[in-house]
Formats: structure tokens, C-alpha cells, sequence
């Protein structure tokens, strides 16, 4: 008895192979994962893309129904992000990709 696979079994099953990442971002869909991972990104990265004095002077982030909440310690910054609001917006979710921030509450 021999155990070799024939020809078009191994083809078939090359052809249902994918990259792992493919198969990852598959998972995370069928999961709807993206929003969080979304989320934790933005938070993970505030410093990175908000800059070095914002980040130091910031206390708290979190989310609550695609808003992001951003508890400060100055008040001069809260009412300077207040002003370009849309601007920190726009910066967020171009990290991220997709509209995972619909509005920011600064605290």
C-alpha cells in the first residue's frame, strides 16, 4: 500500500491556502474585532500621534460608543483641542484606517 497523495489532491489543496496574515484578518472579521483592535490601537499610540507635550499632559483615555473621551490636567490645551476637534478626528482614524472615532470629549 502506498500513501502518496495524488496530483490533484495536492493541488487542491495549495489553491485553499492563503497568507496567515489574510487568514488572521478573516478571523477578526467573522469575530467584528476590528472596532476594539481599532480602539486599542489609538490608545496605545496617543503619544505617537498626538506628540510628546499632549500625551504628558493627558490623564485618562477611553472609548464609549465610538467616542473617545481624553481627560487633560490643562486647561488652555482642552479648549486649544476643542477648537480642532475635527482635526484630531481626522488624525485618529487615519491611524487606524477605518471611522473607529466619531467624536472626542475632552475632559
Amino acid at each position: 500500500m502506498r500513501y502518496y497523495k495524488k496530483k490533484e489532491e495536492i493541488d487542491k489543496r495549495k489553491a485553499a491556502m492563503q497568507p496567515i496574515g489574510d487568514s488572521i484578518k478573516a478571523l477578526i472579521k467573522a469575530y467584528r474585532l476590528e472596532g476594539k483592535l481599532s480602539e486599542v490601537h489609538i490608545t496605545e499610540s496617543w503619544a505617537k500621534i498626538m506628540g510628546k507635550p499632549i500625551a504628558m499632559k493627558t490623564q485618562e483615555l477611553y472609548f464609549r460608543d465610538h467616542k473617545l473621551f481624553v481627560r487633560l490636567t490643562s486647561a488652555p490645551l482642552k479648549h486649544e483641542l476643542n477648537m480642532s476637534k475635527s482635526k484630531v478626528i481626522e488624525l485618529l482614524n487615519r491611524e487606524v484606517g477605518n471611522e473607529a472615532v466619531l467624536d472626542v470629549v475632552f475632559l
